[in-house]
């Protein structure tokens, strides 16, 4: 039977093809576009394409089919002889013919593929299915300064910011809100920038400032402030995992707050974001490193260290180097990087040589303990000299095995350490070490660390980052809300001189910072998340801003920054985590160390402090790069029943006892201590009749009363303890308006 016509021309179409490709030999080349594309895409793609990788290895991504998969290299440009690829698709060796799922390549198409390959495999930007398959993301080119746009709303522009903000909001055709209430501005940027309220004589104060630049000097004075650094120093060591134990079953305590007090220090001295990054991944390998430098190392010393028995230390120290690869990537490139352990990476340009390339720098260390000189009491009150974990080069060069498919024991070629291959490269002469790849993170033409970290700053202060996805800067992350405002921010960050108080000075003294949270239901109905910013911020605060902004208010709070971990009062039920090995009693506090902030808190990862889990701290057992906010029966019970929170309020009841004289005095002065304003006559008349009818059941039953004030306590002692829990339960007082 004669094929129909139009296959014959098809046919004769691709002998003349090959007659010409034989005829003109290695001086005509194949084209991809035309001659190799065609055959990938209706063959290879379904196993090696956008939706799956078998094997690791992507073939319609031109930087991953160069990389290659789990197997090494299957494109050899130049060398068809030596390509992985050619083997798989005649069949060759052990393994079975490729494709698989479709009919083997003839020999014709196999030598199209061998003369496109020996001719170094050009793949053409110019072409446009090429480009197609290569479009570089936005968040891979580097970031240059935008001109601020022109808007009708100029009057309510206060800085670069709000032009943004505003053309953006003038598109949409929404209008900002107004500015948020003097005291409620003053508390906001309180909790913002040092964790902690304001008094009311600090509130007064700003309230009677009538300066142009009231504003402007608190905000200078809390940047200033020592607790600034405590504030700021809490979401970083979610990013380092922060915590006093080792993790795993044993779970033993371990010397590593030294370097959560590098961390306070840094922040407080307003130490450019840029040496911050090198300090803490090279701080050792600086010419003429510092002991403070040294311990600034322990950023990657924070990792779990499993000392359970039958344990292989070496795969131990294999998964320390995969955490601190994945943390390394996701802290300043927003990169999802651990997909790439085990292949190539499915949405994003990482190759698993990428990784095991990044994984090198870290594969090359040692982990001593660094003395500081004098003594210090360890978790069982005795005196194991004070100390810091941190890191320490090897000699010879930065290298490892890549592992197939991610597996320890599966050893593969030889990776030398190496940036990935989809961002700007290394100087030629950086060295090969932590501190090259330290150098090389936070060098103007990285496109991503200065994104990442302005984007991290602005998911502080207004609870959701210009990317919201603020852990995932790639393709199946969310585009930036404003994405002209962030790289603004970020190349005012790198042009700032990496100045972090710089930054959040900026941000806080924009009129987009400083608008109410009051809801408009235009605005509710338009944009209920707020990814538009026509109104203030309005969140939970955070679990250890709660148990602060309670030792603050109540008068508990001790102020001393830094120091060896400390343990607040606690459920009996956490009296002693027992392991297999060892039983970890939790011995309440004494003296000032009770009423330490939050950020002291002995952190243990197997049983993390219970009031703070139930607020959506993490374990700190890895990398945290966006807490949860959710909302919970627990917190409510938490709140009123935990035996810190309940000795807040005892305080705090004691507070409105000795510092007014009639109730009236004691309500307002209990409910302003909370929310940084007076009641209004309701809520003044409603916290009125709540004490009352406190104080007439605590008249009839003496004992109650006692106890709950702790011993010795007259009825009006407490009903105001009651009417204190209540107040330190409001939403208010617990939510940052």
């Amino acid at each position: 039977m004669r094929p129909p016509a139009p296959l014959i021309r098809i046919i004769r179409t691709g002998l003349l093809l090959l007659a010409a490709l034989a005829a003109a030999g290695a001086a005509t080349v194949p084209d991809y576009a035309r001659d190799i594309k065609p055959l990938f895409e209706s063959t290879c793609w379904k196993c090696h394409g956008a939706e799956k990788q078998k094997g690791g290895l992507r073939l319609d991504v031109r930087a991953q089919a160069m990389a290659g998969g789990s197997n090494g290299v299957a494109i050899v440009a130049g060398d068809s002889a030596h390509s992985y690829l050619m083997a798989r698709l005649r069949g060759e060796g052990d393994e079975k013919r490729m494709p698989e799922k479709a009919a083997a390549f003839s020999a014709a198409q196999i030598g199209i593929v061998a003369a496109w390959i020996d001719a170094g495999a050009p793949w053409p930007e110019s072409a446009a299915d090429a480009k197609a398959a290569t479009v570089v993301h936005w968040s891979y080119v580097p970031p240059v300064r935008p001109i601020p746009p022109s808007v009708r709303a100029a009057v309510w522009v206060r800085n670069p910011i709000d032009a943004f903000v505003a053309a953006r909001l003038e598109r949409e055709q929404l209008p900002p809100t107004t500015e948020a209430a003097p005291a409620t501005l003053i508390r906001r940027v309180f909790l913002d920038l040092i964790g902690l309220p304001p008094t009311p004589a600090e509130v007064e104060a700003f309230l009677a400032d009538r300066a142009p630049d009231a504003y402007e000097r608190v905000v200078d004075r809390l940047l200033a402030s020592p607790h600034y650094g405590e504030r700021w120093a809490r979401p970083w060591l979610d990013l380092a995992r922060y915590a006093d134990t080792d993790g795993f079953n044993f779970d033993l305590p371990r010397m590593v707050w030294p370097y959560r007090d590098w961390v306070i220090a840094a922040l407080n001295a307003d130490m450019p974001f840029d040496r911050f990054t090198i300090a803490q991944l090279a701080g050792d390998l600086l010419p003429g490193a510092t002991q403070a430098d040294r311990v600034a190392t322990g950023f990657h010393r924070n990792t779990m260290h499993n000392t359970e028995g039958g344990v292989d230390p070496e795969e131990a120290r294999w998964e320390t180097e995969i955490d601190r690869t994945n943390t390394t990537a996701a802290v300043w490139l927003g990169s999802t990087f651990a997909c790439a352990q085990c292949h190539n990476h499915k949405y994003d340009p990482i190759s698993q040589k990428d990784y095991y390339g990044l994984l090198a720098f870290f594969d090359n260390t040692n982990e001593p303990t660094l003395p500081l000189g004098g003594e210090v009491d360890d978790y069982n009150g005795k005196k194991k000299p004070l100390s810091a974990l941190v890191m320490a080069e090897r000699a010879g060069p930065a290298q490892t095995n890549l592992r197939v498919r991610g597996a320890y024991v599966a050893k593969g070629e030889v990776v030398s350490a190496g940036t990935p291959g989809f961002l700007p490269p290394m100087p030629a002469d950086s060295p090969r070490n932590r501190l090259g790849l330290a150098r090389w993170l936070v060098d103007r033409g990285n496109p991503l660390t200065a994104r990442v970290q302005v984007n991290r700053t602005w998911e502080v202060l207004f609870g959701h980052g210009l990317v919201e996805t603020v852990e995932d800067f790639g393709n199946q992350g969310t585009a930036p809300s404003h994405p002209e405002l962030l790289d603004w921010l970020a190349v005012e960050l790198m042009e700032g001189k990496w100045s972090m108080k710089r930054l959040q000075r900026l941000i806080v003294t924009s009129a987009t910072y400083r608008q109410s949270s009051v809801v408009d239901p235009g605005h509710l109905e338009r944009d209920p998340s707020n990814h538009l910013l026509a109104r203030g911020a309005r969140f939970r605060l955070e679990a250890e801003v709660i148990r602060d902004n309670a030792l603050a208010v109540s008068g508990l709070l001790t102020a001393a920054v830094g120091g060896p971990s400390v343990f607040p009062p606690a459920p009996s039920e956490v009296g002693a985590i027992n392991t297999n090995k060892e039983s970890l009693p939790w011995r309440t506090s004494a003296g000032d160390d009770r009423h330490r902030r939050a950020l002291y808190t002995f952190c243990r990862r197997t049983a993390p402090y219970a009031a703070f889990t139930n607020f959506d701290a993490p374990s700190r057992e890895a990398c945290l790069l966006r807490r949860a906010r959710t909302d919970t029966p627990l917190q409510a019970l938490t709140g009123l029943n935990d035996p810190a929170q309940w000795e807040a309020a005892q305080a705090l009841g004691r507070r409105m006892v000795d510092q007014g004289s009639v109730v009236s005095e004691r309500v307002a002065m209990g409910f302003r201590l909370c929310t940084a304003r007076a009641p209004t006559a309701d809520e003044q008349r409603d916290l009125e009749a709540a004490y009352a009818h406190e104080l007439a059941a605590f008249a009839k039953t003496p004992a109650a009363a006692a106890k709950v004030c702790g011993g010795a306590g007259a009825a009006d002692l407490a009903a105001c303890t009651m009417l204190a829990n209540a107040l330190l339960n409001l939403d208010e007082t617990m939510t940052r308006e």
